[in-house]
């Protein structure tokens, strides 16, 4: 009976020394196993401004990419380097692991990704990831985490500052949220795209971006009535931007939009319509916080001016327009 008893002993602590083994070999091989073009099939949904540059990033570093945008037309380019094309964000994320999404407003975030039929996130295998890279809500983002949670997936609010030139140059700040080892899984996509900042748990990348765009609002509004200070004061306004690019008033907006206002180049690197969105999330975000930030409010308004003259669709630096037309004054006589 001993000998009987000592036999089926060892059979099942062979059974279960062999499934704990061949569980860890599983989680291990995973583990060891980081993304790469070899192992990873890459998705994207919005092609625009942004979208366009860093999809070519993905493209030639190697990775399989099929992509989605409202107007096929417009993904052409990337088409033309190897992108895969696909009919809606769900036959997107059905042929992906890592679902990367950068679109214009909060309620495009939630059809692409969370529409019950035409989403990714319906699409998207068990264990895939969604990237939200668009500036939107923090609560939205949230929200997408738990429901790809529901589904076995992971959701991380990645969205980025950097404009056109930062996208072009792979130079782009990623405001990361989410779950940190997810973030860290990501990390060979992101070094294509720019540099990663982990900021915490889902939607903290949003509330990173927002506060980001906080400081750019108020700089932008600085840079510009300090150029219409000088150009009334009679100063060389190429000479004087220079001498101020590298003091305490130099800054990334400076060097990004000073050049452009002097050539009244107002081509959207990123779009007013889209900063009056932001600015409107931070200010919504200000009255749930119980907080006051009035050069947040000035610039809001600002911009919306630009909206009210119909120049929604200039880049930010057309801001200028806003303050010439606010003093009666104009720079165009440096274009």
């Amino acid at each position: 009976m001993k000998s009987l008893l000592h036999s089926i002993y060892h059979f099942h602590s062979s059974i279960i020394s062999n499934s704990i083994a061949a569980g860890l070999h599983r989680t291990m091989a995973t583990a060891v196993q980081p993304i790469s073009p070899s192992n990873t099939r890459l998705g994207w949904i919005g092609t625009g401004v942004m979208g366009q540059s860093m999809c070519s990033h993905l493209i030639k570093a190697g990775y399989t990419l099929t992509i989605f945008t409202r107007t096929q037309s417009k993904a052409q380019p990337l088409l033309d380097i190897g992108a895969n094309w696909a009919s809606s964000p769900h036959a997107v994320a059905s042929q992906s692991d890592v679902v990367f999404s950068i679109v214009g407003y909060p309620s495009d975030v939630r059809h692409v990704l969370l529409h019950p039929t035409s989403g990714a996130l319906a699409g998207l295998s068990p264990n895939g990831i969604l990237v939200d890279m668009t500036t939107s809500e923090p609560s939205l983002a949230i929200e997408i985490s738990n429901s790809a949670a529901e589904k076995s997936c992971f959701s991380i609010d990645a969205p980025v500052s950097g404009g056109d030139r930062g996208a072009r140059n792979a130079a782009l700040s990623i405001f990361a949220g989410g779950d940190e080892s997810t973030v860290k899984r990501l990390n060979p996509i992101f070094t294509l795209l720019g540099k990663v900042n982990y900021m915490g748990g889902p939607g903290k990348g949003q509330f990173a971006k927002l506060a980001n765009q906080i400081t750019i609002a108020s700089t932008m509004v600085g840079l510009i009535e300090g150029m219409i200070y000088a150009h009334k004061a009679g100063l060389d306004l190429p000479l004087y931007l220079d001498a101020i690019s590298t003091g305490a008033a130099g800054s990334k907006s400076l060097d990004l939009y000073g050049q452009r206002i002097l050539k009244r180049d107002f081509e959207a690197g990123f779009y007013v319509n889209h900063f009056v969105k932001d600015l409107g999330i931070c200010l919504r975000e200000c009255q749930n916080m119980g907080i006051a930030l009035p050069g947040l409010a000035l610039a809001q308004q600002l911009y919306v001016s630009l909206q009210a003259h119909g120049e929604g669709d200039l880049g930010t630096q057309a801001l200028i327009l806003s303050l010439e037309r606010l003093n009666n004054s104009s720079l165009k006589s440096y274009s």
